[in-house]
């Protein structure tokens, strides 16, 4: 009799603690994390599977879910793309305006990354975008040197990004955390995400390592089309 006291009781106990497991369902809105172009291992061995899984599920998956618990408190935003929102972060309500720098800020820019890479590519550029890096930069081995220059040299978390000026000219910049160009209404061309969590699993500390291997996953093609 005890022993079946003590079952009914544990079972009890299961059901009373059971929603305190129950996954909460992420916030609706108007923005969704959208599926990689290709899967998680399509980048090995330079971009190893597990690192592209946790990058794209959970931080992107977050940066999603935080930019819609932002706007869902302001019906008016949610007719707005990611772009507006960026473009116009002054024009926000101050309680948000952070958190959809922030997190507008990662769903933008790793939209944008996720499709600057595929599997079998890297090479160089071809067309129109070569002949204005080697006008910019001398020849696309130096607009390397000095992209890689730049992404080492952001301090932290950040990201290297490849823009055209108002002027027409290709230029390197940098942005930290999860900033982008486009926040002062310049759109990128190319992205380098060098938060730790983009490489940390594969490459620890040597995020030299990681621009070096990046290139060989580069989808210059890709890059020429949006480019013209």
């Amino acid at each position: 009799m005890k022993k079946k006291f003590k079952v009914i009781a544990v079972l009890l106990t299961a059901i009373i603690l059971l929603p305190i497991h129950v996954k909460a369902e992420e916030p609706e809105g108007p923005f969704k994390l959208p599926p990689l172009p290709y899967s998680y291992d399509a980048l090995e061995p330079f971009i190893d599977a597990k690192t592209m899984e946790i990058h794209h599920q959970k931080h992107h998956g977050t940066y999603v879910a935080k930019l819609n618990e932002a706007v869902n408190k302001y019906p008016e935003l949610k007719r707005k793309s990611v772009e507006e929102l960026l473009m116009n972060l002054n024009k926000l309500p101050v309680d948000i305006r952070e958190v959809v720098r922030n997190n507008g800020g990662g769903h933008y820019n790793h939209s944008l990354f996720w499709t600057l890479m595929d599997k079998g590519k890297g090479g160089e550029p071809k067309g129109k975008l070569r002949k204005d890096m080697d006008k910019s930069f001398g020849s696309f081995d130096s607009f390397k040197k000095s992209f890689k220059e730049a992404a080492l040299g952001r301090f932290g978390s950040g990201w290297a990004w490849l823009v055209k000026d108002g002027t027409g000219s290709l230029k390197i910049v940098t942005t930290p955390n999860q900033d982008s160009p486009i926040m002062e209404g310049i759109k990128p061309i190319l992205g380098l995400d060098v938060w730790e969590h983009a490489y940390y699993l594969k490459y620890q500390n040597r995020r030299a390592d990681y621009i070096d291997a990046w290139w060989n996953v580069v989808n210059w093609e890709a890059l020429e089309m949006a480019y013209k």
